[in-house]
């Protein structure tokens, strides 16, 4: 009995084995490390691009609404009632004027419920002493806000900020630049709306968000996270300054860590930073770290006992098995493989081993049977052909009798002995090329008896590349016999066969061609879709019979290949490998 070996420490494949896998589970450490790192700042990016994102959203429609609202303040300042109260009040009547006041203040508070964003719209009108209003109605010129609003006009932005709130201002123009405007139609934008607004982005405990117009304008602070001390807004103003739009940075601010998003809009020359806590992203990435520290641990444990177990009771006589199954492959069928364990391998091996065994038996048998059926397959096609040519000559000699020739009775016997001698004689399955030819010839000799001069053969000489090729038996006479038979039997004169060789690649090919006209397109097509697809059922006469043994002798590439040849008939190219003889 054969012992099994022993398992030890200090085996040295187990070593090596606990050296790779120290190897392999070092730089998952490190990879660990690595990944709670950049898990940290993958979330602090994906949170910082979200809230980017989304303020950026909110600027964008703030932006397409401010424009809005232009659009309704530039369509006011053309306003006929307006303009014409600005200009002819003196000559107006007393209910025109109270008529043309009620229009324009129905368009103000028309205006100013257009937008939740709008506090007030206000038209101040000098000519008329009047300050027509949204909200408080018509009342005396303002000449106070008139004279800024007026100011604020050369240097005017798309929004303009004036004792803490967020002007749009438009004026209808004298004619000079020097003269004061016809009127001014002041929009006031209200700052709770706004801060409103800013409180969907405090989504997270302690979140702010803080909106600021110009560099160092209006302040607006949503949340609980930011304070609204003058101190906070002055440290706002000089900190939030270097955030570039779309980026996200660290910042302390009063004693706690914020990641700030900022998001630009020049068209309105507004910032929105967004405040979220550091807290936020750490918190449970804190607890993946712990988790993934266990995680990696218990793993490496389980590895560890799991390659160890896995190398040595599946993977060595799986490998034992692979390198059998690659001698197996590269030939040797005198391979056993032996395996001490009482398990499933010791089956598998026994049966592979018996496997191998039957195989070398199988293989014997297999290849005799197969040579054997090909011989015999072979004999059978051959068979074939010998009656068929029998019974028309035994036709000839029965015409010929019949008209008393008898001295062509005679020659026709003389070369009929020779032609059935040449198939008799030899029990070779196979010829030469120059015997198979030398055969077609006499065979066309035995037929001129036959058709006398109403049909001409034509031989090209037989290259003597071509002399020594071995081929089947009698694969070049019966495509004369059917030119002779089918294609020019009908023909008064002038029949004519063609029989030449030619060279392509490594193929001989015999050319056997006529000049028959009887042949018509869908029985050339028909016989080759015969021998093209051809199977174990198909006709095995004719043609067909040659391309089968053709094929079965020299394989794929070698047959019959049918055409319709330049002389008007039917073209046959028998095709046969050139290094074969």
């Amino acid at each position: 009995m054969v012992r099994r070996p022993e398992f030890s420490l200090r085996n040295t494949i187990f070593i090596r084995l606990i050296v790779t896998f120290l190897l392999i589970m070092v730089p998952v450490a490190l990879l660990g490390i690595y990944i709670y790192h950049w898990g940290i700042r993958t979330a602090s990016e994906d949170i910082s691009k979200t809230a980017v994102s989304q303020i950026s959203f909110y600027l964008n429609d703030l932006e397409n609404e401010i424009e809005r609202m232009k659009l309704l303040q530039y369509s006011f300042v053309e306003d006929a009632d307006l303009n014409n109260l600005a200009i002819i009040w003196e000559s107006m009547g007393d209910i025109e004027r109270m008529e043309s006041i009620n229009s324009v203040l129905g368009r103000a508070i028309t205006m100013q419920n257009s937008s939740d964003y709008i506090l007030d719209v206000n038209v101040h009108i000098r000519a008329i002493g009047k300050t027509i209003s949204a909200i408080y109605g018509v009342k005396d010129f303002d000449e106070k806000r008139y004279e800024a609003m007026r100011a604020l006009l050369g240097k005017q932005t798309q929004l303009t900020d004036w004792e803490g709130h967020l002007l749009l201002i438009a004026a209808k123009p004298a004619g000079t630049i020097e003269r004061e405007p016809l009127f001014i139609v002041e929009i006031g934008l209200d700052n709770l709306k706004l801060q409103e607004a800013l409180q969907q982005f405090n989504v997270y405990p302690d979140s702010s968000a803080v909106l600021i117009t110009g560099h160092a304008g209006l302040v607006l602070v949503s949340g609980q996270g930011v304070g609204r001390t003058k101190d906070v807004e002055e440290q706002l103003k000089n900190e939030l300054s270097k955030i570039a739009d779309g980026n996200s940075e660290s910042l302390e601010l009063e004693g706690r860590s914020y990641f700030v998003s900022h998001a630009y809009s020049s068209h309105l020359d507004m910032s929105i930073y967004r405040f979220i806590p550091e807290l936020i992203v750490r918190r449970p990435l804190d607890k993946f770290y712990i988790w993934a520290w266990l995680f990696a641990f218990v793993s490496l444990i389980i590895i560890m006992v799991y390659a160890l177990s896995t190398y040595k009771f599946i993977h060595k006589p799986l490998l034992k098995l692979v390198k059998g199954f690659r001698r197996l492959e590269s030939g040797d069928l005198e391979l056993a493989i032996a395996h001490d364990a009482n398990d499933e391998f010791r089956y598998i091996y026994a049966r592979f081993n018996q496997m191998v065994a039957n195989l070398r038996t199988l293989i014997d048998q297999v290849y005799k049977q197969k040579i054997l059926a090909q011989r015999s397959e072979l004999k059978q096609l051959q068979s074939q052909i010998n009656p068929h040519f029998l019974y028309n000559s035994f036709f000839i000699i029965n015409t010929m009798a019949k008209r008393g020739d008898n001295e062509r009775i005679e020659q026709f016997s003389v070369q009929l002995g020779e032609y059935f001698q040449f198939v008799t004689r030899n029990a070779s399955d196979e010829v030469t090329l120059k015997q198979e030819i030398h055969h077609a010839k006499m065979y066309t000799e035995i037929q001129k008896l036959r058709f006398s001069r109403r049909i001409q053969v034509r031989f090209d000489d037989l290259p003597a590349a071509f002399e020594e090729i071995l081929i089947p038996r009698l694969i070049v006479q019966p495509i004369i016999e059917n030119a002779f038979e089918h294609s020019l039997e009908k023909m008064a004169r002038n029949g004519f066969i063609s029989v030449q060789f030619e060279r392509f690649e490594d193929w001989a090919c015999i050319i056997v061609e006529d000049n028959g006209n009887s042949l018509s397109n869908e029985e050339l097509e028909r016989i080759s879709l015969a021998i093209a697809y051809q199977d174990d059922k198909s006709e095995t006469t004719g043609m067909v019979n040659i391309h089968r043994r053709l094929v079965i002798t020299f394989g794929e590439g070698s047959g019959l290949y049918i055409t319709r040849g330049e002389l008007g008939g039917i073209r046959v190219t028998i095709r046969v490998p050139l290094g074969e003889g």
